[in-house]
């Protein structure tokens, strides 16, 4: 067995998961938060059922200190790191701007980038350089990759990445559409070429990453050519708390008349706006079960949802000439038959039909839910960005390090 563990580190917390890569299943999975309170909070799951988690309240100073607690809890109570052959570590970086275009070795200098392109993600890359640290530190005989939500994206033509603003100031500033979700809208757009055994590099398709955070990506033969977030994960459709897209006016307009900071108007859009702000609440799930008991206020609300995603799919088609598939995937858009229909219905003069009752069928498996006659094949494939980031880990240290192998 040859094992990878893959971190996804943020600011106050970061999640974990062994996963075995001869087999790609997941040998363990973990959670340890609340970094630097008081008391920190660590859960630890042995393989995927139930009743192998554990979990502790206890003070977790910093990073270093949270992944004390991690390897303690893979000693305690399994699989062992000492038995599992771990080859690599592999890290989840949210921007790599345009100085990473695919998977790195993560040596002093790449730690000092990440660092200075935290810049352009104040909210995601300080975080990472801080996960990025405390694992060198504890896993030292190893080496560490880094992967970028926005290397996918490098492929975007200069037509679809350029903002219209002044040339030498978005130069100087890295103002420019990254995109983000690379890991997942990479992963389940080869997953689609699998599941249908067709040639990635002949498939037009359209990837509905719906969770939290979402994002559309239009892929064209295995390349992103376009994709809704932007220099930040804040600009496309509407999400849990983010407002997605909206005239940057309204900023200026909120600073002159209401007197709001920049922190504020930062905190209206990123934390308390997407379905918080429409709904009151920002868990779909619950929005969901309002409108079907009748609120208006949350029906309204998902129509803002569903309108802002139709936008995109029909922009995203017109990009890419002609579409074989439109798949969902991500929380939200595997779980939700209410969100599936609502984001494609009307599109059927576009040759997009949902099956209704394939959509309910509930399972986790990759399925087809468009009907027979839809000349666009609807797709539910669960991602996986954990496993997509061990794989291009492993995919780097055969390059780089053979003889680990």
């Amino acid at each position: 067995m040859t094992a990878i563990l893959v971190v996804n580190s943020g600011s106050s917390s970061f999640k974990y998961q062994l996963i075995d890569m001869d087999t790609e299943t997941e040998l363990a999975s973990g959670l340890v938060e609340r970094i630097g309170e008081p008391i920190g909070h660590s859960r630890h799951n042995v393989g995927t059922a139930k009743d192998g988690r554990t979990e502790r309240d206890l003070p977790i100073v910093d990073h270093t200190a949270g992944f004390a607690v991690m390897i303690e809890a893979f000693a305690e109570h399994g699989p062992k790191l000492s038995e599992a052959n771990l080859i690599a570590v592999g890290h989840r970086v949210v921007q790599g701007g345009n100085r990473f275009f695919e998977p790195t070795e993560v040596t002093h200098l790449v730690e000092l980038n990440i660092e200075d392109l935290s810049e352009i993600a104040p909210l995601h890359n300080p975080g990472a350089v801080q996960g990025i640290r405390a694992a060198r530190a504890s896993f030292a005989n190893v080496p560490h990759v880094a992967v970028f939500d926005t290397a996918f994206h490098q492929t975007l033509p200069p037509a679809a990445y350029t903002y219209a603003i002044d040339k030498d100031l978005a130069t100087r500033y890295r103002v420019r559409k990254y995109g983000f979700h690379g890991t997942s809208h990479k992963f389940v757009s080869e997953a689609v070429a699998s599941f249908l055994d067709k040639p990635l590099a002949e498939l037009k398709t359209i990837v509905l990453h719906l969770g939290n955070g979402a994002s559309v990506c239009a892929v064209d033969g295995g390349e992103s050519i376009d994709t809704s977030m932007g220099m930040t994960p804040l600009q496309g459709l509407v999400m849990g708390t983010r407002s997605g897209d909206i005239d940057p006016a309204v900023i200026f307009h909120l600073r002159r008349r209401a007197g709001m900071t920049t922190a504020e108007l930062d905190d209206l859009l990123n934390r308390r706006g997407g379905m918080l702000a429409l709904a009151g609440n920002g868990d779909m799930r619950d929005v969901e079960d309002a409108a079907v008991a009748g609120d208006p206020v949350a029906q309204a609300a998902l129509d803002v949802y569903f309108h802002r995603i139709k936008g995109y799919v029909g922009n995203y088609y017109a990009q890419l000439g002609n579409v074989d598939v439109i798949v969902f995937t991500a929380g939200v858009g595997e779980n939700s038959p209410i969100v599936r229909a609502g984001a494609l219905a009307g599109l059927e003069g576009m040759g997009i039909e949902i099956d209704p009752v394939l959509n309910e069928a509930k399972s986790r498996k990759p399925r087809v839910i468009s009907t027979e006659n839809s000349r666009v094949t609807v797709l539910v494939i669960p991602t996986n960005e954990e496993l997509e980031i061990a794989r291009q880990t492993l995919a780097t240290i055969s390059r780089t390090h053979p003889s680990a192998l």
